[in-house]
Formats: C-alpha cells, sequence, structure tokens
C-alpha cells in the first residue's frame, strides 16, 4: 500500500505530524521503534516532571514514585495510541529505515509514501570519558525508566538542564549530589544571571557545583565511584558517589536509519535541512532532534512538525519557529525566551531592561518561594520586547505570554496595561514592564 506520508519515529514530533496529516484526509504510517511517546514521554520530560512533583511533596519511596511515573506515563501514552487509532493512522512497531526516496523499509517489509518525515529523536551523548561504560555509570535513561536504581549519593557530570534537573531530584530523595559542569557556569545556553540564580539555589540545598571541572576518569563499582577531575584553580581532585550520572548533552538517533548509498547530508550524524525542513534527498523531512542546527525540546519537534505537514499539504507554515522558550524545572522554575541583555549587546543593540523581584510579589511570597524575579528585554528606540527570562514560579506557565508579546512586538506600555489578577505571580510581568518604562 502506498501512503502519503512515512513517519519514522513516534515521539512528539513524529506523533503531532501525524496527527496534522491525518486531520487534512491524508494517509499515514507512523513507525516506532520502542514504545509511542519517545524520549520525552516515556524517559525524558515526562517521568522527570513528575519525579521532581512527588519528591518535591515529600514522597521518597522509591516503589511509591515508580508506580506513580509509571501512571503518568502509561496515562499518557494510552492517550497518543487513542488518538493514532482515531485518526486512522496505520502504527507499525520496528526499526524503520529510509531505502530511497519515496521507499521505507521496516522489518523487512516495504512500504512505499509520497513524502517520509523522520522524527527519530536522540540518545544521550556519552563523551570518551575512561571509565564512562563501567557499571554504576548512567544515563538519563536508565534513571527515568524501568527499575531505576536507587542512590544515596550521586555525582554527575554535566551541569545543563538534565543534569541539573536530576540534581534536584536527587536532592529531594535526600541523596547527596555533585554536579561537575565544564563551562565557567552551569546552565551555559542560559542568562548568566539565571546561572549564578540557579546556583545559589542548590548549593542552599545540598548540592555541590563544581564549574570549569574537566572530568579525566570514572573509576570503581557500583555504590563507590570516584569521579577525577581537575577543577578551576587545575587542582586534582575526586568527587566520589554510590553511581554517576552521565549528562553531556544528547546526539541525533540516527545510526542505520538510512540504507547504503541513500544518506543525505548529515553533520555529526544530525540531518542538515533547508528552510522547509527537507533534506539534501527529495520528500525526505526532518524534525526534532534529528535535525541538524535545531534546538534538542519536545515543544520545539511538535512546531516543526506542524510546519513540515503544512508544507507537504502545500500550506504556508503556521508557527514562528524563531521563538521556542526554553524551560528548566528546578524550584523555583526558570524560562526564557528572545534575546538576553548579553544577547542584545553582542547584535548592537540599544536596550532597557526592567525586573521586578519575587520577594515584593504577594503569591511567590504565600508559596514561600526561594528568591527569583522577571527580567523583560526592551528596545531602548521603540520599547518593543526583545526577551525576556523567569526565575520564579509558575515561570515555564508565563513564559507564553511573553513569547506571544515578542511574536506581537508588544511595548513595556502595552505589557504594563493588561491588567493581571491579584495575588499571582503573573503580576510580576507587569512590574517588570513598568520598571522598564
Amino acid at each position: 500500500m502506498a501512503y502519503d506520508i512515512a513517519i519514522i519515529g513516534g515521539g512528539p514530533g513524529g506523533y503531532t505530524a501525524a496527527d496534522e496529516a491525518a486531520a487534512r484526509g491524508m494517509s499515514v504510517v507512523l513507525f516506532e521503534a520502542d514504545k509511542l511517546g519517545g524520549t520525552c514521554l516515556n524517559r525524558g520530560c515526562i517521568p522527570t516532571k513528575a519525579l521532581l512533583h512527588e519528591t518535591a511533596s515529600g514522597i521518597c519511596d522509591a516503589a511509591e514514585l515508580r508506580a506513580r511515573r509509571d501512571e503518568v506515563v502509561g496515562t499518557l501514552r494510552d492517550g497518543v495510541a487513542k488518538l493514532m487509532k482515531s485518526r486512522k493512522v496505520e502504527v507499525v512497531t520496528g526499526r524503520a529505515s529510509v531505502v530511497s526516496a519515496g521507499h521505507v523499509s521496516c522489518d523487512g517489509k516495504d512500504y512505499e509514501a509520497e513524502n517520509i518525515i523522520i522524527a527519530c529523536g536522540s540518545s544521550p551523548a556519552v563523551p570518551p570519558i575512561e571509565g564512562a561504560d563501567l557499571p554504576g555509570v548512567y544515563t538519563s535513561d536508565h534513571l527515568l525508566e524501568g527499575d531505576s536504581p536507587e542512590l544515596g549519593s550521586i555525582v554527575i557530570v554535566g551541569g545543563g538542564v538534565i543534569g541539573m534537573e536530576m540534581a534536584l531530584l536527587y536532592a529531594q530523595m535526600g541523596a547527596s549530589v555533585c554536579v561537575l559542569e565544564a563551562a565557567e557556569r552551569i546552565l551555559p545556553p542560559f542568562d548568566r544571571e539565571i546561572a549564578q540564580r540557579v546556583t545559589m539555589h542548590a548549593k542552599k540545598r545540598g548540592i555541590v557545583v563544581e564549574t570549569g571541572a574537566r572530568v579525566g576518569r570514572i573509576a570503581g563499582e557500583p555504590g563507590a565511584m570516584q569521579v577525577a577531575f581537575t577543577d578551576k584553580k587545575g587542582a586534582e581532585r575526586v568527587a566520589e558517589g554510590a553511581g554517576v550520572l552521565i549528562a553531556t548533552g544528547r546526539k541525533a538517533a540516527t545510526e542505520g536509519l538510512f540504507s547504503a548509498g541513500a544518506e543525505p547530508t548529515l553533520e555529526r550524524g544530525a540531518i542538515v535541512v533547508d528552510e522547509h525542513g527537507m533534506s539534501s534527498i527529495e520528500g525526505v523531512y526532518v524534525i526534532g532532534d534529528a535535525r541538524a542546527h535545531g534546538v534538542q525540546l519536545a515543544h520545539a519537534a511538535e512546531a516543526q512538525a506542524r510546519n513540515v505537514v503544512a508544507v507537504i499539504a502545500g500550506e504556508k507554515p503556521p508557527v514562528d519557529e524563531l521563538l521556542i522558550p526554553s524551560c528548566v524545572y528546578l524550584s523555583p522554575e526558570v524560562a526564557s525566551v528572545g534575546l538576553t541583555e548579553d544577547d542584545a549587546k553582542t547584535f548592537g543593540l540599544n536596550v532597557v531592561c526592567g525586573k521586578a523581584l519575587t520577594g515584593a510579589n504577594g503569591k511567590s511570597l504565600i508559596e514561600g518561594s526561594e528568591a527569583g524575579y522577571a527580567k523583560l528585554v526592551f528596545s531602548a528606540e521603540t520599547g518593543a520586547i526583545f526577551g525576556a527570562q523567569l526565575v520564579c514560579p509558575r515561570a515555564t506557565d508565563m513564559i507564553s505570554e511573553l513569547s506571544l508579546a515578542i511574536s506581537l512586538r508588544a511595548t513595556a506600555a502595552q505589557i504594563a496595561s493588561v491588567v493581571h489578577p491579584h495575588p499571582t505571580v503573573s503580576e510580576m510581568i507587569a512590574e517588570a514592564a513598568r520598571a522598564a518604562l
């Protein structure tokens, strides 16, 4: 049977593309090698946030945590399966590969499709550190799916989003935590002030944060692991823990995805695309983590899915892919979108910033929030908002208001004119805008 679209990968990008295409009346076949929902639902965003929520509520029993995690994940995965069934998307369980333009193979069976969408996602990237393959060394996949090990102490190599969320999770479970980050600060892509604030909060929770740390070697056995590193002063040191988490990023999961001679243009394993999301192979599109120079976020994959399906249908892409919010589910939460103050200065833009503090916000005080802020970056000439950075309760929910404001080129005066209900954390947005005026 021939299909309008064949999709390889059933994560947020893949199943969103299937839903969008089927809603337009296209025939769709969706290939998934493991479980519907991909990394995000099964061993990434969803289980992490479920566990963070439960441990913040005081639940630390391992069996209870796993049961709650599996309940949430299972409910959402069943929902995806029902959506695919209702849309009449044919779901094939198996590892698919692209044979040529318009042809996909899975478990020895050939499938023909006018267009192919690659949504194969990513896998943990493990750097070439001696001992990184030892028992007792884990990736986020190991710790978030199945019967994950119980660790009373952990050394985390990498202070990015995954590393810091896992650090908070284990700290809330009562474990001793040490984070080793090679860069000069944790959360490197984020605003410097955000990194400083998160570091302060982490240390207050007893998390040891070592920046400028160069890991040289991992040794030991499960329950007694040692990580040798050089600190920022050049001293040789050793961090010890019951286990080691490698959280140094993720890589496109494209290995074995293309038959010999059918490979598109790749860059470090990721697939290079044009402005429409098409690879160098005609009719083969790429969304999500497998796309070169992209942002490895579930909502970015969903946005790309909507745009690619629209292009295939001959429509204008509906989503602005330049405005992708970044979120870190810490306590308080962190969210950012658009330009930071440093970004603006790098681009030679003249800006004015407005800031509101959680200490002056009634809802934040009621909730006992840690010290935080909302910072908005505006053009000094036009007043239009360029970007926003939030470190406060509900930050990940509120950032969309600011994404919309940037998209509409709203000014500080316009944002300040919007009445925000009291008492809410969202009042900080209007306060920050007023501070910039």
